[in-house]
């Protein structure tokens, strides 16, 4: 066990070689994105949490500020039909979040009085906020100290502090143990140092093309000191999409989205020749929520 003069001298270092530099680059080259405004709130953040799950910043954009401009709290969402989520989301991609956020709309409406809940317990009890979601918008729209721990922070960690080129396919114990050792004491500075690591991590320590000679941390990167290691392991694949049953959804859910009455089956039959896959993507649509079957053969988005 480490004594308190090595502790000490361990989380000086820390903030030398690591909060500082960092931090200091944020505030000069931080993206002026619309959620990092004040005028954002914490729904703001909740939604744009939401929204950038998986998806990049350039696609979450104009999707973002349509939605926040029609439903400005969580109230006004919640007074919606589930469905109208559903078609606001448009091609973003994994549309059960958008379930997921009219969830959590509905619960800050009957549960806070219309307010995101600025606890970090009450934000994880809502329904589709995990462990992320919750302590990027307890950090990011309260500046309250947890460890937010996205793709990109979990890189740059695996990088600089632990000298892999890529962290573990899922979160790890020992990922979790490391991010809140590295968290500043103070919880303004704790907040500054989770967006800032983000950032990094998406503009510098990217994936596929780190910038080393851009980095605030490059004379202290374990992985750069190292000589740059190759991953250890199967290789890092992109997801594919044509061809597989996510395009089959995403072609249907498109049909719903841009009817303003419900939808034959021989106009989804339409979208997509082989009727077999085209009846499980279906199948799963209905069994998500995401689609609602009627009478007669029509499908329409749902309205509860």
């Amino acid at each position: 066990m480490r004594t308190h003069t090595e502790q000490t001298e361990q989380t000086e270092q820390t903030e030398t070689t690591l909060h500082t530099p960092v931090i200091a680059w944020f505030e000069a080259n931080a993206r002026d994105l619309p959620w990092r405004r004040p005028e954002a709130g914490a729904w703001g953040v909740m939604v744009s949490e939401f929204m950038l799950q998986q998806t990049p910043v350039s696609r979450v954009l104009p999707v973002y500020e349509q939605w926040v401009a029609r439903w400005p709290r969580p109230a006004d969402l919640a007074a919606e039909a589930p469905g109208e989520a559903v078609r606001a989301w448009g091609r973003l991609g994994y549309p059960r979040r958008a379930l997921r956020l009219h969830g959590a709309a509905q619960a800050i409406r009957d549960r806070h009085n219309g307010d995101v809940p600025s606890e970090h317990a009450q934000l994880l009890a809502l329904p589709g906020i995990g462990e992320y979601t919750a302590a990027a918008v307890a950090s990011f729209a309260y500046g309250q100290r947890h460890a937010v721990l996205d793709t990109n922070v979990r890189r740059v960690f695996a990088r600089t502090v632990t000298g892999v080129e890529y962290p573990p396919n899922a979160t790890t114990a020992a990922e979790r143990r490391l991010a809140r050792s590295l968290l500043p004491e103070d919880r303004t500075r704790a907040a500054e140092w989770a967006a800032a690591s983000m950032e990094l991590g998406a503009l510098v320590c990217t994936a596929r093309s780190p910038e080393c000679g851009r980095c605030p941390v490059a004379a202290h990167c374990a992985w750069k000191l190292a000589g740059k290691p190759a991953h250890e392991g199967p290789p890092r694949r992109g997801q594919t999409y044509a061809g597989t049953d996510r395009q089959v959804r995403g072609k249907l859910l498109a049909v719903l989205r841009e009817a303003v009455a419900p939808v034959t089956q021989q106009a989804l039959d339409a979208v997509w020749d082989e009727p077999v896959q085209r009846a499980r993507a279906l199948d799963g649509l209905v069994s998500d929520g995401l689609v609602e079957p009627m009478a007669d053969g029509l499908y329409r988005l749902p309205l509860t």
